[in-house]
């Protein structure tokens, strides 16, 4: 099938979604299917700019800025982003290209548009895959009332939904947001496990044994440190570990609470934690390696369910999950039902600690804990059975 994928991130960024769709797009190539992938740009000269990365044809196109910017000039700039991109999509070679359907990924909620316009003219059908339940998230995490703000975000989410023919939701507690959805609609939800292919083994800048955590067991949390992901109680449980020399922190990425959490870690003189900037998606595999536990922090306040791709990670890699989330996740369902770590979900210090120690126990009695891991990964996680899932939805059949 002929596809186009809307984004708005993709590589050379290295966030858990650029490297989501990066291997999803090689998948779409290694089953036979022409992808184009069509991106927003701020920072290119022209109209449109298009390349081709692995088999995959990415169409970069002129659109407001949208990222590391504040608030409000972001919303002004993904409200515009749909349009100015139809637009200089009408000014490149591919003004008249036709396909057999349409994918698009959120976040952002502000897709739609672009997608309609493009499901209108190749008569095709359109698949949302969600990952980013926006703004319902915001609303429990208390960002957020259900004042005019929310109701501008929900209209245009809302709208996003009504254009798709199926919606992929990440987990089946994620159902639930879209039942008004489903009773207005002809469409389908079906529940798309978020992916991950293999990646490069390149070997990681980061060498724990050069650090002052050399022959330490260590703890790694390795993405984005925003509001989202509640990571005080890391330090904290990093804290409340100082007692054990042999336990070591490392926290590898960039995001809004970076510089905060670097502050609280100094003030409280925690040298069992180190800080990196982020790395290269494929050096990756080989930092877990010298680790041996991956943590997931998700703040209390969600109400949704997430399956963080970096908890894929962990998985690929072998290395069992310490995690910290909202009751009644799926996410803790999951890790307790096939064994691969600790799960709490009383955002209590004291309770984190516990299953800490606990799971560096497991580390060192279970062997078969890491294969687990794996076998989990393999069974649920792979990008083919993804792309097979997709293409069937689009499918006229």
């Amino acid at each position: 099938m002929r596809i186009v994928l809307i984004a708005d991130t993709f590589p050379p960024l290295r966030n858990s979604g650029a490297v989501q769709l990066r291997d999803l797009s090689r998948e779409f190539v290694r089953q036979g299917h022409e992808l184009t992938v069509l991106l927003p740009a701020a920072d290119i000269d022209d109209s449109w700019v298009i390349e081709r990365i692995d088999g995959v044809q990415v169409v970069r196109l002129k659109a407001p800025k949208t990222k590391d910017i504040n608030y409000v000039s972001r919303t002004i700039g993904e409200f515009l982003m749909p349009y100015a991109m139809r637009r200089n999509l009408s000014k490149s070679p591919l003004a008249a290209q036709k396909w057999d359907g349409v994918v698009w990924y959120a976040p952002s909620i502000f897709h739609g548009p672009l997608a309609n316009s493009l499901k209108k003219r190749s008569s095709c059908k359109g698949y949302l895959i969600i990952r980013d339940i926006f703004p319902e998230w915001a609303v429990d995490m208390g960002l957020m009332g259900r004042g005019l703000p929310y109701q501008f975000f929900n209209s245009i989410a809302q709208y996003q939904y009504s254009v798709a023919d199926v919606i992929g939701v990440q987990t089946p507690g994620n159902r639930s947001y879209f039942d008004s959805w489903l009773k207005k609609s002809d469409g389908k939800l079906e529940v798309l496990q978020n992916w991950l292919g293999k990646p490069a083994a390149d070997k990681c800048v980061i060498r724990l044994n050069e650090t002052s955590l050399a022959g330490r067991k260590v703890f790694v949390y390795a993405g984005n440190m925003g509001v989202a992901q509640g990571m005080d109680i890391v330090l904290q449980l990093a804290e409340k570990m100082l007692v054990r020399p042999d336990v070591g922190f490392v926290l590898v990425g960039r995001g809004s609470e970076v510089q905060r959490l670097k502050t609280y870690a100094q003030e409280r003189s925690l040298s069992n934690v180190l800080f990196f900037d982020e790395i290269d998606p494929d050096q990756i595999p080989d930092l877990y390696a010298q680790c041996s536990v991956g943590i997931v922090a998700l703040d209390p306040r969600h109400k949704s369910h997430n399956i963080p791709g970096k908890f894929l990670t962990y998985m690929q890699s072998g290395l069992p999950v310490l995690a910290n989330v909202n009751a009644g996740n799926d996410l803790s369902t999951l890790i307790l039902n096939e064994k691969v770590g600790q799960v709490c979900e009383s955002n209590q210090v004291n309770d984190l600690l516990e299953l800490a120690n606990t799971l560096l126990e497991q580390v060192h009695s279970d062997p078969n804990l890491s294969s687990r891991c794996i076998n989990l990964f393999d069974r649920e996680f792979s990008v083919k059975s993804s792309v097979q899932q997709i293409i069937k939805a689009l499918s006229h059949e």
